[in-house]
């Protein structure tokens, strides 16, 4: 156990680094959209209203924004800011694929071998996966994005990870499990505060369910089953009812923009249906996103080594699957189809829009199953080879010092990937609008004394009167509320004509 957690607080560490290290400076600029939660943020502060769902921008889920405000209140109106938070629930996504992955993989008799720090293989599944979703340039480059897509995968992986460990006490011990199931029923109950995507993942808790009644039936625990269950889903209802009752009386915001994008409103659903699915799946090893806010343009958004060893872990779960049906066999089958659940379930947002196919953001609730599938893969790799060469001791120096360099080459090729080849790339502070942001930065260096008028030529989603890129001005300048921006001496205009003919000394800025 002590090992375990060991391997995990590496773990962590590592995760941590590739999410916090320096994050004042990359990525560059501050998108729009994340500057749309940051004016919103302050808005809350200042008024003290933190809502459930604020409406602007097609509308986004409020508790990550409430979350960001904390964040602002402490650090100050920075992008910085508004990106800890997605790089805080980054960090604990790796460490919930670590323990849902050890959960999933554990058996009642574990295997002697040993590779790694003392693991066994469930531990050694656990430890690859995180160590991936660690250093992996798709989840870091969104940990270190201020969406709040960022707390759906986090949900998930946590949730999933207390449903899953109490399924075995249910039977015998159900009130040791209730706990479980109810701190899990909450975590999963927080996701759907998180993105529009998450309202997808009931399907995983229901396939679940049923893959559990059956058994339960034949040795008469259903109806503890059935308990478990219901405890799960109240616990979840709690937690989602603020939203709930907001959506209830604000129906329009229920689908926001999924309505504008979805594939069933192209002219011909079933061939674009055929064609995302082709897309979203070859995404992760053939051509990826390629939108340079999503990925470095193009790539499959897993590296090769990865991207191999993901293929393996989908082989190896069909093919365990496939073995329970033998006769004979006893073998569970339930991590299998969780896992295969999750990534379909996961990936069915991505598949049924009809925008900007692949898309690794509206895929990011695949990061759990993806890198636990990769995690199976590499445990299965190394394992065969130490079967292979022996287990003398010449033999053990030679594998345990290949897992090294392994483990320091996944490493160094994140870095590699993230901070040099993506982050160096010209093409990425023009994605992240670094335009405005040096804008705003000369906007703040002058006194306040001088008048300052900002023209807004650009075009994008009106929110209050403005479009949408004026975003990153009005939080880097805290100017958002008009009643801010007497105080810091600005004026926003549509028209040079708005200037008075008589206003000499002033200083000119242009939002294209």
């Amino acid at each position: 156990m002590r090992k375990t957690f060991f391997a995990a607080l590496v773990i962590l560490i590592i995760a941590v680094f590739f999410r916090f290290y320096n994050l004042g400076s990359l990525p560059p600029g501050l998108y729009p959209d994340e500057a749309m939660n940051g004016s919103n943020a302050l808005e809350a502060i200042k008024n003290n209203d933190f809502k459930v769902f604020y409406p602007e921008n097609n509308g986004r889920e409020g508790l990550f924004i409430n979350i960001q405000a904390m964040a602002v209140r402490i650090f100050g109106n920075e992008a910085w800011a508004l990106r800890s938070v997605s790089a805080a629930f980054g960090a604990l996504t790796v460490l919930g694929i670590f323990f849902l992955a050890r959960e999933l993989m554990k058996k009642k008799e574990e295997e002697d071998e040993v590779l790694i720090m003392g693991l066994g293989k469930a531990e050694r599944i656990a430890f690859f996966a995180a160590l991936f979703a660690a250093v992996a340039l798709w989840p870091v480059l969104f940990s270190r994005i201020g969406f709040r897509a960022n707390m759906a995968p986090f949900s998930l992986a946590w949730s999933l990870y207390f449903l899953v460990r109490s399924l075995p006490l249910i039977k015998e011990k159900l009130l040791k499990a209730m706990p479980l199931l109810i701190g899990g029923g909450l975590l999963f109950g927080l996701g759907m505060h998180s993105y529009i995507a998450y309202r997808a993942t009931p399907i995983v808790i229901a396939v679940i369910f049923f893959a559990k009644l059956v058994p339960a039936i034949k040795e008469r625990y259903s109806l503890k089953l059935i308990s478990a269950f219901v405890a799960f889903t109240a616990a979840s209802v709690l937690v989602f009812a603020p939203l709930a009752f907001y959506f209830i009386e604000n129906p329009a915001d229920f689908m926001g923009r999924t309505t504008q994008v979805s594939v069933f409103s192209s002219g011909s659903p079933l061939a674009t249906l055929a064609l995302n699915t082709a897309k979203t799946l070859g995404m992760f090893n053939i051509v990826g996103d390629f939108n340079w806010r999503h990925n470095y343009s193009g790539d499959p958004i897993l590296s090769p080594v990865v991207g191999m060893m993901f293929i393996a872990g989908i082989a190896l779960s069909i093919a365990m699957i496939m073995k329970s049906f033998r006769k004979g066999r006893e073998d569970d089958p339930l991590p299998a189809v969780i896992l295969l659940t999750t990534f379909t379930v996961a990936l069915l947002p991505v598949i049924t829009s009809s925008e900007g196919i692949p898309h690794a953001l509206r895929a990011i609730l695949a990061v759990p199953p993806v890198f636990i599938f990769a995690g199976m893969g590499a445990e299965w790799l190394f394992s065969g080879i130490g079967k292979w060469i022996g287990k003398d001791r010449r033999s053990t120096i030679i594998l345990r010092s290949s897992l090294i360099t392994f483990i320091v080459f996944i490493v160094i090729e994140g870095y590699v990937l993230y901070f040099i080849r993506w982050g160096g790339n010209e093409n990425v502070p023009g994605a992240f609008a670094q335009n405005f942001v040096e804008t705003a930065e000369r906007i703040n260096s002058l006194p306040i004394s001088q008048k300052k008028y900002i023209l807004v030529r650009g075009n994008g989603v009106d929110v209050r009167g403005w479009p949408m890129p004026t975003q990153t001005v009005m939080f880097l300048t805290d100017t958002f509320l008009p009643e801010s921006r007497p105080e810091k001496n600005i004026v926003y205009i549509k028209d040079v004509s708005e200037i008075p003919p008589e206003e000499k000394g002033y200083a000119l800025f242009v939002i294209d």
